[in-house]
């Protein structure tokens, strides 16, 4: 069975449209990664913030958030693609499933801060804020789609989790069309938490080399029309595994990354697998994940070119499977063939296995047949996407 992801709609660090988000991606050009401590007070840290315009006072208290505020930004950016799908289509048959971690966290943080200064609750806050269902019952209400709405929240797998299981409820004949993708915030809460872990880099997040030392936190939302209708990009494969290794260590084997990315390969097909012209890899730039990711990658995909782009973004968590599926769609309908570079410093780690990571201006001549994506969580859950030029 045929499924076909439309045009996506995105806003990160590298822009709030997706013509802005193209170039820059390709220019390894990130204009909203900044440094600041208004996440880390008294330790400015480089975050990747995403560039919104002004928020719109007409949504509901319980939905007003700076998560939902991207959202609504996709959304706008969705509609000239969505709306034959709405106009066609029954409420009941059009699903929304989005991946957060942190939902309305930072309108929490403020609002318990306010409530320690001065003794009460702020009166623009809504415990329906923080609601990890949030995102998903705002598109779902402006939109008026009465089909299956869901959050799933599995820390960094969350959104590419969310358009597998937007595929699952295709095949099943549960919806028609599903509006998949997510959003995830900056907030002190996730940079505290990273930060506890000594997983914040200094600087520029430098992933698979000998100096990388951690992530830079970061933000934005992707959303995709997910329907059986014939388009440009196919999803043909995706994989899925929960290794359970550690809370917050991945297993150094990588034994549930292989089997995530084995299941995805298989699912697309032989002659998918063999056509994999560009690995998009999870690449965090921490110690321990890029180590196990290389050993996996180079072991089933030697020689294909692969990068990891949250340097450009910083590492959006919840959100980063879908906004890297969209850079994947991007890629897979680039007539020039240009390929995401691997922004690093250039001093490979020598203890890991060699991948072919992309240098910047890199083009294959014309758009690869079709693509790898992984994503990689806490607690050991493992999400692979392949991509496919239709």
């Amino acid at each position: 069975m045929n499924f076909y992801l439309g045009e996506p709609a995105l806003v990160c660090a590298l822009g709030g449209d997706l013509a802005t988000v193209r170039e820059n991606l390709y220019a390894g050009l990130s204009p909203g990664l900044v440094t600041t401590d208004r996440y880390s007070p008294g330790r400015p840290l480089p975050v990747g913030t995403a560039l919104l315009g002004a928020a719109s006072g007409d949504t509901a208290l319980r939905h007003r958030s700076r998560n939902n505020h991207m959202l609504a930004a996709a959304l706008a950016a969705l509609r000239p693609s969505l709306d034959p799908v709405l106009a066609s289509l029954a409420p009941h048959r059009i699903a929304v499933v989005l991946g957060t971690s942190t939902s309305g966290m930072e309108e929490t943080e403020r609002a318990v801060l306010a409530h320690a200064a001065g003794g009460a609750l702020p009166a623009d806050f809504h415990l329906g804020q923080q609601e990890l269902g949030s995102g998903a019952l705002f598109l779902a209400e402006a939109l008026g789609v009465t089909g299956p709405t869901f959050t799933v929240s599995t820390a960094c797998s969350s959104s590419a989790k969310a358009i597998a299981s937007g595929a699952r409820l295709l095949a099943a004949g549960l919806a028609d069309a599903v509006i998949a993708g997510g959003a995830d915030t900056l907030c002190r809460f996730t940079v505290a938490g990273f930060a506890a872990l000594d997983a914040v880099s200094r600087g520029r997040s430098n992933p698979f080399s000998v100096n990388r030392d951690g992530i830079n936190v970061g933000e934005g939302a992707a959303l995709f029309v997910l329907t059986r209708t014939p388009g440009p990009v196919r999803l043909t494969g995706w994989g899925e595994a929960s290794d359970g290794h550690h809370v917050s260590a991945p297993d150094p084997e990588g034994r549930g990354a292989r089997v995530a990315i084995e299941a995805a390969l298989a699912r697309a097909g032989d002659r998918a697998a063999r056509r994999i012209g560009y690995v998009n890899l999870h690449g965090t730039g921490t110690r321990q994940n890029d180590a196990m990711e290389s050993r996996v990658v180079h072991d089933l995909l030697p020689a294909v070119p692969a990068s990891a782009t949250k340097p450009l973004t910083g590492h959006t968590l919840g959100a980063a499977g879908a906004i890297e599926a969209a850079f994947c769609w991007l890629t897979l309908t680039d007539s020039a063939g240009r390929l995401p570079p691997h922004l690093y410093d250039g001093a490979a780690d020598p203890e890991l296995p060699a991948l072919n990571l992309v240098a910047s201006g890199s083009r294959l001549g014309r758009a690869p047949a079709a693509i790898l994506s992984t994503s990689f969580a806490f607690g050991g859950s493992n999400v692979a996407l392949v991509l496919e030029r239709a």
